[in-house]
């Protein structure tokens, strides 16, 4: 190799061969932009920073002259730096710069990766890596190129953390040991290198030494960045607490699943193959993460950008996603949250995984991508806020953005802007699409086509298809009905005509009835929509409508973007709603939205009657025959899987019906999706539209409308934790529904009522609801509610510890249960008999109790039971000295409850986990994972966990600092009465023993 940059810089066979200053800075700017031009500008900048003198350009010259002397002397020919009109290049061989040998070996390495030969990959990693002498063009200290000299850096860090993932599948964790530990010492801020020494420790069964590295890491992230370690490294180091040697191996470690969800790019990509180059090229360069692309609307962004994800795909084989975040749609902007929901669940993360809370969300979000190679595409973003939230922190993570605006606040994004297309690009697009040949025949036609079209891609291709399936048209017949044909849009245009022009001519093509469903399908509000919404929309059956949308698609007004499903273009989307809109067709327009509502509001009711359970179903309205069973009748079996793929149109749907004055739709459409959106974790979605039921059912005088609305809208508060909120809106309903003589709807929410108060601890409040209830309950016609209501009772008198009356209440839960043949009730009913039968003394019976509950939860797939029943089990086995089958069943515990989504049975679980592994001596695991639960439980208000962890640090510090240890034991003293928990009095010991 004739240059050396990764580390000092080399010419030749010597170190110091070229030791000016000036030259040595030069010269290293070239050879980081090998094979590029690199602008005067930015070597001046590079030599002299914010002071360049006056004589700057021919100092410059002067500088290049004296490398070209002194390289001529090195052996190496003066002509390989060539000059330009713009700046300076140097033309080097492919095995001529240190550089250009790293990223090759470094790229077939994980070439070899991706086709399952690790050992390949392994060796041309360390090939790679043996280059470096150092960090790169080390003693230059011009902050240009220490700018992109860090990027070099960057990507050895990156292509070792690589080397090692590799390593560490082989087997070879005890070699890396050693020079893990350095790179660790020297980056003490990376966490996946952090992660991978803790891995390899581990692996080789120094897990206190893994351990004792997330410690170190972990008060370095504290007193530097205020933060603590990455989601990811806190579930690895609780894995290896945990002694979950199968997550801790390597060697069995699942691989990541390479996520492919780019959009197909177009074959006829036209006029943008240079900046394609020329982004590929930076892309490729710079150290910068983030590109933004932004432009008109219709000038073709994410077209581009989809050709520049698919240019670069092979960079990043884990992961290439694509969202539309609707920031300049008919829809509203997708949230922060609503986005990284969507793109967690392309990368396969479960829905009951995702967490509600937008900063947890993110945290899964970054922990997802830390170790993937990703790239990640955020089509058309509304503001910088929007998707600033959004940018991964990996070093391997690409990022390109689309806009209509320019994001001015975002700092780290590299902005390119695209302009319309020049005239030549224009023509040779439409010849693409209409024939080259036709264009080559009138050019002057085929000018004045796309300059009618205002040169947007987005027009062309429309403009050009209607040629294409016109094959006796000439190119001047468009032209003159471009320039002279009415045009629905004209008088809501400025200047001249463009995309309006385009979308008005296709439309003007397809026969009379596509055109009513075009403007139609203008007024559904969600992004993509199936046959049976159009069928609704035109009121015309579900062939002719099949027949209708396939025409829509030939003539490119409908994208079909997959079988069966379509979707409107943002602007053909407007453009069919102005339709739509004119003065003389506010009848049509008006049934139009009544038939789209009842269509939705059918299918949601029905297919709401069979998902929900027994106890809130029977409260759903009931509707009149539909006006359309044939529709209703052929979505149906989509079942659940409808309401996933409809939830924004639905809550979008609520919003019109509201707008447009159609209030019964309003709160009848917001009560047939709250299963959905409740079981499904989708609270943002079930608070808006509850919100808006509420008030249009007060608006029509609906007190019973009202009442219903109030007490789904409390479900929400009460997932989210707002349990004060809930418990008020609740109280509110039980007076209305007293009012209004509702026995039966006041006992079904006294019920739920007893839930908020058992979640936010209040177990008397609970007790007295559950009393109430049964008051009002009538045997047999209530038996679903009162069998749930004795569910209730027991477990307030189970954390009372009132024993005696816990066991008749579970006993009559179980008979009940068993009388209505509910299966999930009869496991919880039997669970909780033996959970008392433990607490009682009566171990034996307890045993086999539990036993049957555990294999009948298992059977059901209730996974949050199952853990319930596990952590019982290991607390008897801990009870009885056998404390390392205690932590295991703890330990599966947590995994159940983790897998069922529930954050207070994962609370619990490492409490319990964490007394197990106290009581075999292991003080410092025990003490971490109380104070991650009190942590946790803080957050969630949650005092009885909160109170357990204290205790628990308490007696982890007893011999210690018995200081200390009293005053988390008084402050968990006032939290168990608080509560009323009989745990208060072990804990009234532990401080009576420490003095």
């Amino acid at each position: 190799m004739r240059f050396r940059i990764l580390g000092s810089l080399r010419v030749g066979g010597g170190e110091a061969t070229v030791t000016a200053g000036r030259d040595r800075t030069v010269l290293a700017m070239l050879l980081l932009r090998a094979g590029r031009v690199v602008p005067v500008e930015e070597l001046i900048d590079a030599v002299w920073e914010e002071r360049p003198p006056a004589t700057a350009r021919t100092q410059l010259q002067i500088c290049v002259s004296r490398l070209r002397q002194r390289l001529a002397v090195l052996g190496l020919p003066p002509e390989i730096i060539v000059r330009d009109p713009v700046g300076y290049g140097i033309r080097i061989e492919p095995d001529d710069l240190d550089s250009e040998v790293f990223v090759r070996e470094v790229d077939t390495g994980r070439a070899a990766v991706a086709a399952g030969q690790p050992a390949e990959a392994r060796r041309h990693y360390r090939a790679a890596l043996a280059l470096w002498r150092g960090a790169a063009l080390s003693g230059i200290t011009s902050r240009s190129v220490r700018r992109r000299a860090q990027a070099l850096d960057e990507r050895r860090l990156a292509a070792l953390e690589e080397c090692v993932d590799v390593e560490l599948r082989l087997g070879q964790a005890a070699d890396i040991i050693v020079e893990l530990t350095e790179g660790v010492e020297r980056n003490p801020l990376r966490e996946r290198l952090r992660g991978q020494l803790m891995l390899a420790l581990s692996s080789v069964g120094r897990q206190a030494d893994a351990l004792a590295v997330y410690r170190e890491g972990r008060r370095i992230y504290a007193e530097e960045l205020g933060i603590e370690p990455v989601a990811a490294l806190q579930e690895l180091h609780q894995r290896i607490l945990a002694g979950d040697t199968a997550a801790t191996d390597p060697e069995r470690s699942p691989p990541v699943v390479p996520v492919r969800s780019l959009p197909r790019a177009i074959s006829d990509f036209t006029g943008r193959q240079q900046t394609v180059a020329r982004l590929v090229k930076e892309i490729e360069e710079d150290a910068t993460r983030v590109h933004v692309i932004d432009g008109m609307a219709g000038s073709g962004k994410t077209t581009l950008a989809v050709h520049v994800a698919t240019a670069l795909a092979d960079r990043f084989p884990d992961a290439q996603l694509f969202i539309d975040l609707h920031g300049h749609s008919e829809r509203e902007p997708l949230t922060p949250a609503a986005a990284v929901a969507t793109l967690l669940r392309q990368l396969g993360v479960p829905a009951e995984r995702i967490p509600l809370d937008l900063d947890d969300r993110l945290v899964v979000w970054r922990t997802e991508l830390a170790t993937r190679r990703a790239l990640v595409v955020l089509d058309n973003a509304a503001d910088a806020a929007q998707v600033m939230p959004l940018l991964p922190s990996g070093a391997d993570n690409l990022v390109l953005i689309t806009s209509r605006r320019r994001l001015v606040g975002l700092d780290d994004g590299r902005p390119s802007s695209l302009p319309v297309l020049d005239s030549d690009e224009a023509i040779e697009l439409l010849g693409r699409i209409a024939g080259p040949d036709r264009v080559a025949v009138e050019p002057e036609a085929a000018a004045e086509v796309v300059r009618r079209c205002g040169h947007l891609p987005l027009a062309i291709r429309l403009a050009g298809a209607r040629l294409a399936h016109r094959p006796r048209w000439r190119i001047a017949d468009l032209a003159e009905r471009l320039a002279t044909g009415r045009d629905p849009l004209a008088e809501l245009a400025a200047g001249e005509r463009s995309v309006g022009q385009a979308f008005a001519l296709s439309y003007a093509q397809v026969s009379a009835p596509a055109r009513r469903l075009f403007r139609l399908l203008g007024l559904h509000p969600g992004a993509r929509f199936d046959n049976r919404v159009g069928a609704a929309l035109a009121e015309v059956s579900l062939p002719e409508t099949q027949d209708l949308l396939d025409e829509l698609v030939d003539a490119n007004l409908v994208e079909e973007s997959e079988p069966g499903r379509y979707r409107l273009h943002d602007l053909l989307r407007e453009y069919a709603r102005r339709l739509a809109d004119e003065p003389g067709r506010a009848g049509e327009r008006r049934s139009a939205v009544e038939r789209l509502l009842d269509h939705h509001l059918y299918v949601a009711a029905t297919i709401a009657r069979i998902i929900e359970p027994v106890s809130s179903s029977q409260s759903l309205f009931r509707l009149p025959v539909p006006p359309r069973p044939d529709l209703v009748a052929a979505t149906e079996p989509e079942g659940r899987a409808w309401f996933d793929e409809n939830r924004a149109a639905l809550a979008a749907l609520v919003r019109l019906a509201e707008a447009e004055g159609f209030l019964r739709h309003c709160w009848q459409l917001a009560r047939a999706t709250w299963w959905s959106n409740f079981d499904g974790g989708h609270l943002g979605e079930l608070s808006e539209t509850h919100a808006i039921a509420l008030r249009a059912a007060e608006a029509l005088g609906d007190d019973m409308a009202a009442t219903v609305t109030m007490n789904y809208l409390a479900s929400a508060h009460y997932r989210l934790g707002r349990f004060a909120e809930a418990s008020r809106l609740m109280g509110t309903v039980v007076d209305r529904y007293r009012r209004l003589g509702l026995r039966r709807e006041t006992l079904l929410t006294l019920c739920n009522l007893t839930a908020v108060h058992i979640g936010d601890d209040e177990y008397r409040h609970a007790e007295e609801s559950v009393h109430t209830s049964l008051r009002l309950g009538r045997y047999p016609d209530d038996t679903p509610v009162l069998s749930n209501l004795f569910n209730n009772l027991a477990i307030v008198l189970i954390a009372l510890g009132r024993y005696e009356e816990a066991l008749r209440a579970a006993r009559r839960h179980l008979a009940l249960a068993r009388e209505h043949r509910d299966l999930r009730h009869v496991a919880n009913a039997i669970g909780h008999l033996g959970m008392i039968r433990h607490r009682m003394g009566h171990r034996e019976p307890a045993r086999r109790l539990l036993r049957v509950a555990l294999q009948q939860k298992r059977s059901s797939g209730n996974r949050f039971g199952e853990g319930e029943v596990l952590n019982e089990i290991a607390a008897m086995e801990r009870e009885d000295g056998r404390l390392e089958h205690a932590a295991a069943l703890h330990r599966a515990a947590l995994s159940a409850m983790t897998d069922a989504g529930d954050r207070i049975g994962q609370c619990a679980s490492r409490n319990l986990l964490a007394r197990a592994l106290l009581d075999q001596g292991d003080v410092p695991s025990a003490l971490d994972l109380h104070r991650r639960v009190l942590q946790d439980a803080t957050r969630l208000g949650l005092r009885y966990e909160q109170a357990r962890a204290l205790e628990g640090m308490a007696r982890c510090l007893q011999g210690s600092d018995p200081r200390q240890a009293r005053a988390y034991a008084s402050r968990a003293l006032t939290l168990f009465r608080q509560v009323e928990s009989p745990d208060q009095r072990a804990t009234e010991e532990l401080l009576a023993a420490l003095g």
